[in-house]
């Protein structure tokens, strides 16, 4: 089997602009922002991006490399709407798509199994419709056993991806990747919807250990629909990756607070180290 471990800049050099991402993770929660920050230091842009958001989505729309966004909310979980997303949102800075988390959560499954769109009842009788009226209705061809009528349904479209990037706690060289937290959100539906797949992890381990002492069901990520693996330790700062760490809930209210171009200049502009060490830095400011 092959060995699919690469760098993240050697991820980021396989996307380009203009392509539609998918970004896994929820809220502030399990986002993979090593792979984030990488992309931050190309001159990619253009993008359409698919995401339930978090900062990921607020680093890429305060950079300006957002040209739509599909998203069912933008969030930091313990800060109700990410605040560099709402800047760039009310500036005008991109087009957006705003459906309900189960419509989100069926066009990700309607792409994994390459159907153009699945119906749902979620968005009915709601402003889903009307702040998105691309979307269309169907009738459903079987009536209902007891009363007759067939019902209407909305049909969600795909959310076929380019590129899916995702983080979990643990991977193989292969591919396989684990979540050991309480939820696993969609991040196999992600890189089932993309054409490429790549993971960040917390740690690289030989395949046997990943069913050594957790449950099977937490293998989220089968090989065969990953590209490559990249191994970030503390690779989802400053959102959660339980149990491996909380949100780095002090570091994020200061990049909530602070003008973009100021957190983007002491934190983004050198390599996964510099960061490190620019948030250690930090740290020690603030204990003082």
């Amino acid at each position: 089997m092959s060995d699919k471990t690469m760098s993240a800049e050697d991820v980021v050099g396989r996307l380009e602009s203009g392509m539609t991402l998918g970004i896994g993770g929820w809220g502030s929660r399990r986002k993979p922002m090593a792979l984030i920050r990488a992309l931050l230091r190309t001159e990619i842009t253009d993008l359409t991006v698919v995401a339930y958001g978090g900062p990921d989505v607020g680093l890429l729309a305060a950079a300006g490399r957002i040209r739509a966004l599909v998203t069912a909310f933008a969030t930091l979980d313990s800060v109700p709407l990410e605040p560099h997303y709402r800047a760039a949102r009310e500036r005008g800075a991109f087009e957006l798509t705003e459906v309900d988390e189960a419509m989100f959560m069926w066009g990700l499954h309607a792409a994994a199994n390459r159907l153009p769109f699945l119906p749902v009842r979620a968005g009915l009788g709601s402003d889903v419709m009307r702040v998105n009226p691309g979307l269309r209705t169907v009738t459903s061809p079987y009536p209902d056993p007891e009363s007759g009528i067939r019902e209407e349904l909305v049909a969600m479209p795909a959310l076929r991806l380019d590129a899916a990037l995702v983080h979990m706690n643990r991977a193989d060289r292969q591919g396989n990747g684990q979540y050991l937290g309480p939820d696993p959100y969609f991040d196999d539906l992600f890189c089932e919807a993309a054409d490429t797949a790549y993971v960040s992890c917390e740690r690289i381990v030989d395949t046997a250990e990943l069913t050594k002492e957790a449950a099977p069901q937490t293998l989220l990520l089968r090989r065969s629909h990953v590209t490559g693996v990249v191994e970030t330790p503390n690779g989802a700062h400053f959102t959660s990756c339980v149990p491996d760490y909380g949100r780095d809930e002090a570091f994020q209210k200061m990049y909530a607070t602070t003008p973009y171009e100021e957190f983007a200049e002491r934190f983004l502009g050198g390599d996964e180290h510099a960061y490190r060490s620019a948030v250690q830095a930090w740290r020690k400011e603030r204990d003082q």
